[in-house]
């Protein structure tokens, strides 16, 4: 059913919520067509996770709290299908293991030569800065060998801000970056130290694609999930 659906909802929503929101999509030949491939983007807003499989040309799968998925009533059962729909797995954040299932889940969907998205900040940005990116992202890429594609997330914030339940009409603007490939370039090189280069360079691309100012804490080494 999972599959069948994807297939039904992206036929319908995509072109829809384009018409509507008209958001403008820059770089998506940058965007590997077939193949696995880490898409490693900015959050500004819960509807981030909705908005890049809209207008990426292919399935790019997010992780969404296990609650969207166990709702009851129509209520839940609609929830369930539309972000089954989307592609989004479920994930118990409240789970001490949570960290570790992720990253499982997350090579599980490589493995099978699909996208996988992730937020390297680990968190929705609260004043629009952009802060260093936590190393998981760099830990997956070099452990499943994929190239990463940097996203750029422009006026999302706008679109379904911190405090709204539902989206708004705004700008917004999608940039996608060429992919970075890590492919033998940390050979030799300690595992924390080409991590952390890999997520910094990540992070740099994602830069370059907003203009964002950077968190004042930016330099500081950020708690690892």
């Amino acid at each position: 059913m999972g599959p069948m659906l994807y297939e039904v909802l992206h036929a319908t929503v995509p072109p829809v919520a384009r018409a509507v929101w008209r958001p403008t999509v820059e770089g998506i030949e940058n965007v590997p067509m077939s193949g696995p491939v880490l898409f490693a983007s900015n959050h500004l807003s819960f509807a981030d996770s909705v908005v890049i499989p809209i207008v990426a040309p292919r399935k790019v799968v997010f992780l969404a709290k296990a609650e969207y998925f166990t709702g009851a009533g129509i209520k839940g059962r609609l929830s369930k299908a539309w972000f089954e729909g989307l592609g989004m797995v479920p994930v118990d954040r409240s789970d001490t293991r949570a960290a570790l299932n992720s990253l499982d889940i997350a090579l599980e969907v490589l493995g099978r030569g699909d996208a996988f998205g992730i937020y390297p900040e680990g968190t929705r940005s609260r004043d629009g800065r952009l802060y260093r990116g936590r190393t998981g992202i760099a830990q997956l890429a070099l452990t499943a060998g994929v190239p990463v594609v940097p996203v750029g997330l422009i006026g999302t914030a706008d679109l379904q801000p911190v405090d709204s339940n539902w989206p708004r009409r705004a700008k917004v603007t999608i940039r996608f970056g060429k992919p970075i490939d890590f492919t033998g370039r940390f050979d030799g090189v300690a595992p924390g130290k080409a991590r952390r280069e890999a997520t910094d360079e990540i992070m740099d691309a994602i830069h370059a694609l907003t203009g964002q100012e950077r968190s004042p804490s930016y330099n500081e080494r950020p708690v690892e999930a």
